[in-house]
C-alpha cells in the first residue's frame, strides 16, 4: 500500500489493493465480479451467494474454502 491511501481504506477493502478488487471474480464458471463484505472478512459472489475468506489480506478463492450465505 502507498503512503498516499486514505484512512480507513484498509478496513473497506480488507487489506487487498485496489486494482486487485476490481478484477476478483467468483471461480465458479460464471465468474461475477465478487463484493467486499467487511463485517465478515469476506469476498461475496451476487450470483451464487458463496463467501470467500480473507486471511491476512489474501483473498482465499478456492470453492471447498466458500461458505455458503443465506440469502
Amino acid at each position: 500500500m502507498s503512503d498516499d491511501t486514505p484512512a480507513g481504506a484498509t478496513d473497506q477493502t480488507l487489506g487487498i489493493e485496489p486494482a486487485l478488487l476490481e478484477i476478483l471474480a467468483c471461480p465458479d464458471t460464471h465468474h461475477t465480479a465478487l463484493t467486499v463484505d467487511v463485517e465478515a472478512s469476506e469476498l461475496v459472489c451476487p450470483t451464487c451467494s458463496r463467501a470467500f475468506p480473507v486471511r491476512d489480506g489474501i483473498p482465499v478463492l478456492l470453492l471447498d474454502e466458500a461458505r455458503q450465505r443465506r440469502t
